[in-house]
């Protein structure tokens, strides 16, 4: 008898794996710089209009024949401009988000094993977790889904005892209420964080009838309650332990109030979350540039698992300030492109979607002047 898991389990642990990347190390950082009552307001409000993006980006999912990506529907909707516009934001963002994953994952990787294999550079563990990863993106989203819940659970239980432990060292005067001078720090780290529109063109594919694709918006629903409540948890319970001590990656300031297991498990933590998000991310820029440029297999899987690698290798490693400034340029412009396609699918999409977002037109302009302002402030705070 074989095990299998419902499409629609599948597709949320695939939603969620994505959205919970590199970006949740940064979160309880934004706490301490903005304050918490200004942190839980700007992950409720971020987290509801990159909910609505992935909605739209849903239906043109489901308003459009065949299986494309954000090049093939901005091409098919907007003309070669918007194509190539796409090409250029998708290449060079997913490619550099790959990049911080393949960085991120080596230094963690060296936490883990550092007792037991302390001769091995985080270089040599960040190549041996790409070679494991890129395998199962070759392999395909099938593949991929299966793992994914399988890393969910493992993330999800590594947070439990993260939190487990964390608890009796929370106090709440750890808690900065509002600070004036970050208020308006978090913007592009947000949207970095929970953006996961690249998975949505994704877990549609693994729906294959229409009572399975009827269940696609409550998997986008579901699956960005469910990553803002983690992402809020999680930030909390870090600041509340410690406070103003809290580092850009986290765990770091964690240290010295639980001790070198936290570390450990934070590092666990990491591997976990950014494997799951790198198999996502990297199976959507092979699907795209193969589907979408009808560029041979082995090319577009060249461009998605190897061009990150060879930056790597030739000494690209640096990765702080990069998650603001790439949160918010792939927000402002991809989700400027999604509003605007989501517009034209509307009315020259080739199928009855499953599914329909009604929303008023003036509320399509506020969404894009905020994914503008992001980019704005993220600049000008730089």
């Amino acid at each position: 008898m074989t095990f299998r898991l419902p499409q629609g389990v599948l597709a949320l642990s695939t939603l969620v794996g994505t959205i919970v990347g590199a970006g949740i190390f940064s979160l309880p950082y934004v706490f301490v710089k903005s304050g918490v009552v200004p942190g839980i307001f700007y992950f409720v409000f971020f987290g509801l209009i990159v909910m609505l993006l992935h909605l739209f980006w849903g239906e043109v999912c489901l308003r459009t024949s065949g299986k494309h990506r954000i090049i093939g529907y901005a091409e098919i909707y907007l003309g070669k401009w918007a194509k190539i516009l796409a090409a250029l934001v998708l290449v060079f963002v997913l490619v550099g988000v790959l990049l911080v994953y393949l960085i991120l994952a080596g230094q963690f990787l060296k936490i883990i094993f550092s007792s037991v294999a302390p001769q091995v550079s985080n270089t040599a563990f960040s190549v041996l977790i790409w070679a494991v990863l890129s395998f199962f993106v070759f392999k395909g989203i099938q593949l991929i889904s299966k793992l994914e819940f399988f890393l969910d659970l493992g993330l999800f239980a590594v947070i439990l005892v993260v939190f487990v432990s964390a608890f009796p060292h929370i106090h709440f005067q750890n808690l900065p209420l509002f600070n004036s001078s970050g208020l308006f720090f978090p913007f592009g780290i947000l949207l970095f964080s929970m953006a996961g529109w690249d998975a949505i063109p994704e877990i549609a594919d693994l729906f294959k009838n229409k009572k399975e694709k009827e269940r696609l918006d409550n998997v986008i629903v579901w699956g960005s309650v469910i990553t803002v409540a983690l992402f809020l948890l999680f930030s909390l319970f870090v600041v509340g332990v410690s406070g103003t001590l809290t580092t850009q990656d986290s765990f770091g300031g964690l240290e010295q109030f639980l001790g070198k297991p936290i570390i450990v498990l934070g590092a666990l933590f990491g591997i976990l979350a950014i494997a799951s998000s790198f198999l996502v991310l990297g199976n959507y820029l092979k699907n795209s540039l193969y589907r979408d440029f009808h560029l041979p297999y082995g090319v577009s899987s060249f461009i998605a698992l190897g061009l990150p690698i060879v930056l790597f290798l030739a000494g690209f490693r640096e990765f702080l300030g990069v998650i603001g400034i790439v949160g918010a340029v792939m927000g402002a412009v991809e989700g400027i492109l999604m509003i605007l396609i989501f517009q034209k699918a509307k009315k020259m999409g080739d199928r009855k979607p499953e599914y329909e977002i009604r929303i008023p037109q003036f509320l399509l302009f506020v969404i894009a002047a905020i994914l503008i302002g992001s980019v704005a402030m993220t600049f000008v705070l730089k």
